[in-house]
């Protein structure tokens, strides 16, 4: 039996100080979804997180609330496990600094590279931040303050071993620059680089002012310095000097996705402590942007964080994973807002995903009893469909591996868009009109079927329930918890005959006046979020609109199948109007303008998510747009030729 070809991937260890935020679900969701973009091409992959249990902060914290670090961490840690079942996170271990099997490989690789003469004690004197667990020279400070939290240090004087970092320097430099894809993305390996330049000091790896920590095995009043400490998680984990043939599998990672705040512990300390241990480095370390509400990056002192577990139960665990892959750029920083991840579960997910798959069904159901016709007379347009679906799943492929996770999404939505474009081109409502029709007809169902299976499919890794709950009702896959990546690459592989099923709405819309931000934000941001509103208060604003408020306008191409005059009402017109596979009725106040059979077999544009609303007792399902001059004597209504109804417009 042929061995797979092996795929590791971490993310940093989280510090268990206080409850995990959306920040944190962001790196190991996107993480996720790389493990099991690799299982799903047939690498054996293994996925580690875990958590960096030690430090003055968390024995300091610990010691307020009156409990012994350990009895507070392990609340801390059951809550972090319980969020990754939660957003269903596959991970294959889950590492503790606090385990003795942890704790052991750290002190032989003290001892190691201590003995070789790359650790020696000396006095230090340094800027300590505690929050951050980092020392600073005074050029390094800003203002006086943590470069990197702008919070108060402290200058600490105490004996230290120190590492001698400038060893390995230009050894470091030139495997940066012979390995280019080592630091991803670009603009954080000529951060690191510019960095080891102005000169790499010594690293205090130990201190005595705290005993919570791995001690010194030699000098046991010495702990550790916590991020020596927590980098080893990478070799531990996977058995360094306890299981030989695991650590042979698996090492060197494959890659280290961690925030770009870390960037330098894993691009400079941690590469040079594997130099001193003469062990390989990692294949690459990506450092990531910070998710930024408005306010800037979420932190508990601002009290802005936002609790992923409380999104997951109001959206569900697919469209809260869909919207951190989709609408952050990795690599970049992006922004959240609670609104843009409804507009975006509308928008892609319930109208054009869901809406996809549900017409489909409806269409077999009716057309041929729910039962999956065969292919057969093919036309240009089904080519051009299989062309996309190919061309996608290149580009998909070619997104995930350079770990470009929006990209990847913005390319699978290619095809969906493509595929409801197809039920407008093709118009399967009249081929059922036509016996002679019947065989065109069910190649048109089958290729929808068809291209909706390798959209799922690219879909798994970021939306692993997805396939299961779709199944239900399209009946494509014969075991849901199989599907192979590869499969999204070929075409035909549908089974005729299966039969399908009218299931829940795979995406519900969401009406966005229900929205309760409180209640997805942490507590201690009430007083923020109250300041905030008071100061806006006293500022008055330009009455601009922002995108996300646009995107909440969902327009579509709406095409005008049948018009007449409303009785007793001079300027009202009833237009029905089809929007693809739907139909609707729509009241227009234009009947002074227009002649009904003027606007029949019109595009207009129409306001698709206007609540609809009775005029003179007819309900009226939206808005037909349109332009007048200032004193509404003459009203036009915006016309398309091209692009086929229920497409939307944007």
């Amino acid at each position: 039996m042929q061995k797979k070809e092996t795929f590791y991937i971490t993310t940093p260890i989280y510090y268990p100080s206080d409850n995990l935020h959306i920040g944190h679900a962001y790196t190991t969701v996107a993480a996720d979804c790389m493990a099991r973009f690799k299982r799903m091409q047939g690498y054996d992959v293994f996925y580690l997180t875990g958590t960096d249990e030690h430090g003055q902060k968390i024995e300091k914290i610990a010691l307020e609330k009156g409990k012994k670090p350990l009895e507070y961490v392990d609340e801390i840690v059951r809550n972090i496990r319980n969020l990754w079942d939660t957003l269903l996170i596959t991970n294959n271990d889950f590492i503790r600094t606090t385990e003795k099997r942890h704790e052991e490989v750290v002190q032989k690789i003290f001892q190691k590279v201590y003995d070789q003469g790359d650790i020696f004690i000396s006095q230090y004197e340094g800027w300590y931040c505690t929050p951050c667990e980092t020392f600073f020279t005074k050029r390094q400070l800003v203002d006086g303050k943590c470069p990197d939290c702008d919070r108060e240090v402290e200058l600490l004087q105490e004996e230290s071993y120190f590492f001698n970092m400038g060893k390995y320097a230009n050894r470091l430099l030139e495997h940066i620059e012979s390995h280019p894809e080592f630091i991803q993305p670009e603009s954080r390996r000529n951060e690191v680089v510019n960095f080891i330049k102005m000169g790499l000091e010594d690293l205090c790896v130990s201190r005595t002012t705290f005993q919570w920590g791995t001690p010194v095995p030699f000098n046991p009043k010495h702990v550790v310095y916590v991020w020596f400490d927590a980098l080893i998680n990478y070799l531990s984990a996977i058995g360094y000097d306890s299981d030989e043939e695991k650590f042979e599998r698996y090492w060197p990672a494959n890659i280290h996705l961690i925030g770009k705040d870390i960037l330098r512990f894993h691009a400079i300390i941690w590469p040079i402590m594997l130099m001193a241990m003469g062990l390989p480095l990692p294949r690459q370390v990506f450092g990531h942007g910070w998710i930024m509400l408005e306010g800037g990056k979420m932190s508990k002192s601002k009290g802005n964080v936002v609790d992923p577990v409380i999104l997951v139960d109001k959206y569900g665990v697919d469209a809260v994973r869909y919207y951190l892959i989709k609408e952050l750029s990795f690599g970049q920083d992006g922004l959240y807002s609670e609104e843009m991840l409804v507009n975006r579960i509308n928008s892609d997910l319930a109208n054009d995903v869901g809406n996809l798959i549900s017409r489909t069904v409806a269409m077999i159901i009716r057309y041929f009893d729910g039962k999956i016709p065969a292919a057969d007379v093919t036309e240009p347009v089904d080519q051009e469909l299989q062309d996309l679906a190919q061309q996608v799943f290149q580009e998909a492929t070619a997104k995930l591996e350079n770990l470009d996770f929006s990209g990847y999404l913005i390319a699978v939505m290619k095809l969906v868009s493509r595929a409801n474009k197809y039920i407008d081109e093709t118009e399967p409502w009249l081929l059922a009109k036509d016996e002679s029709k019947k065989n065109r007809l069910a190649t048109v169902m089958y290729n929808l079927l068809e291209s909706i299976r390798i959209i799922i499919t690219m879909l798994a890794p970021a939306m692993p329930t997805l396939p299961e709950r779709a199944n239900q009702q399209i009946q494509v896959f014969a075991d849901s918890d199989q599907i192979k990546w590869q499969d999204a690459g070929s075409w035909g592989l549908v089974n005729s005959g299966a039969e399908v099923k009218k299931g829940e709405i795979l995406f519900p819309r969401i009406d966005l006046k229900t929205l309760e931000e409180d209640n997805i934000m942490d507590d201690n941001k009430a007083d923020v979020v109250e300041n905030e509103a008071a100061k806006a208060t006293e500022e008055k604003q330009p009455e601009y609109i922002s995108i996300d408020d646009f995107a909440r306008v969902d327009l579509r191409v709406a095409e005008v199948i049948a018009c007449e005059k409303m009785e007793k009402a001079d300027k009202l017109l009833v237009l029905r109007v089809r929007l693809g596979d739907e139909e609707r009725t729509v009241v227009s106040g234009i009947a002074k303008n227009y002649k009904p059979e003027e606007l029949v077999g019109k595009k207009v544009i129409l306001v698709a998510n206007l609540k609809p609303t009775k005029l003179r007792g007819t309900l009226s399902q939206g808005m037909i747009l349109a332009a007048s001059d200032p004193d509404d004597n003459d009203v036009e209504v915006l016309t398309l030729e091209r692009i086929p109804s229920g497409n939307r417009v944007k």
